[in-house]
């Protein structure tokens, strides 16, 4: 992102810039799970592993799906990549046509709509609501839906707003794509651990399993292990759908790396003790920026469902300001004046918002949201 490159090379520069922008978790890979990684070096488990990922880890992800989601799969239906970014777009690339179009909610992740145009697709984005808290309006949906439709892209919880779309909801939306045959769901489950609605976690695999057929479960083990560096990521789903995504694969990045699907094995194998303590203290964080950011005039922000972001709304503070015009300026001005980075609504499809991520130490948060609110 250019306001994170920006900000860095301000940082170099001996500014004293605090990083908002991250989108990756800020404590340490546990000790176990480097441990495994470790003991696969000296195991000399070193060498190219099949293209869609060792039976080990496929194994442990197999069974993962069954003890944390009652989802069951075969091994044909599982593929291993070089992290969950990786999954969506081998799976873009497979399914997607000239012209096919692609419904997207917003706000998205940013990577999503340019994803789907390099695959050749349409991105038909359907707007949702702050005001309403980001639900999907399933009759919204299904206008949206005809017979260029292929792909409906769900995250859950969302980068960037934190809603995690709950059962009653993903029911509607799946009576609705009941009705359309053609069009597959992408269920972007990322942040499935990192997750405080009352609900328990729940996809929309779980919710209609007569859509499990046209349902691709993307996943990996960077946000809920911190193992972003790592790259892991993996796809379950229609067995035809996941040979093509190999097919791809092999013609591209082959095998994702050994040494780090051993460790991934261990971590969906194992209790992750420090996850839960992770969890809570991203709350505590995120209760934190959310009162704080709720103090200043002109800016509302709503608790969220899970994920380490929030996403307030600085619409009222745009409209009422005679020097900013929009999000991009806001992001710029606070990164120029305040000295703090965030990304702005425009970039996730959302104008008037800013996405603030809590992935750092509360000392940092509790100077930025002083810096952000002594500049507006």
């Amino acid at each position: 992102m250019a306001l994170t490159s920006k900000a860095n090379e301000m940082r170099q520069n001996g500014e004293d810039i605090i990083i908002l922008t991250v989108g990756e978790p800020d404590f340490d890979t546990p000790q176990y799970i480097k441990d495994a990684g470790k003991t696969a070096i000296d195991q000399g488990l070193t060498k190219y592993t099949s293209v869609d990922g060792t039976v080990s880890l496929k194994k442990a992800i197999i069974n993962k799906f069954k003890q944390e989601n009652n989802l069951d799969y075969s091994m044909d239906q599982i593929i291993v990549s070089a992290g969950c970014k990786q999954s969506i777009f081998n799976l873009l690339q497979v399914l997607i046509d000239q012209g096919d179009e692609v419904v997207i909610p917003q706000p998205y992740w940013v990577s999503y709509a340019d994803m789907v145009i390099y695959s050749g697709g349409k991105p038909v984005l359907l707007e949702t609501q702050y005001d309403k808290n980001f639900d999907i309006d399933p009759n919204q949906l299904e206008s949206l839906i005809n017979e260029k439709t292929k792909l409906f892209m769900l995250n859950s919880p969302n980068n960037p707003s934190g809603k995690y779309f709950d059962s009653k909801l993903l029911m509607q939306l799946g009576t609705v794509l009941e009705k359309h045959k053609q069009v597959f769901i992408s269920s972007d489950d990322i942040y499935e651990h990192i997750h405080w609605h009352e609900e328990k976690f729940k996809n929309m695999a779980n919710v209609c399993p007569n859509l499990k057929d046209r349902i691709i479960v993307l996943n990996g083990v960077s946000k809920a292990y911190s193992m972003t560096g790592w790259r892991i990521g993996y796809a379950a789903g229609n067995k035809e759908v996941i040979k093509k995504m190999k097919t791809l694969q092999s013609q591209s990045t082959s095998c994702a790396s050994s040494i780090s699907q051993a460790a991934a094995c261990t971590a969906l194998s194992s209790e992750c003790k420090e996850l839960p303590a992770m969890t809570a203290e991203y709350k505590k964080r995120h209760d934190y920026v959310v009162s704080e950011l709720n103090k200043i005039p002109g800016v509302a922000c709503k608790e969220t469902d899970g994920t380490f972001y929030v996403f307030p709304s600085f619409i009222e503070y745009i409209k009422n300001s005679k020097t900013i015009n929009d999000d991009n300026e806001l992001a710029l001005y606070l990164l120029n004046t305040a000295k703090v980075a965030v990304v702005p609504g425009s970039a996730f499809g959302t104008k008037g918002h800013i996405r603030i991520s809590i992935a750092i130490d509360i000392s940092s948060l509790e100077a930025a949201m002083k810096r952000i609110s002594d500049s507006l």
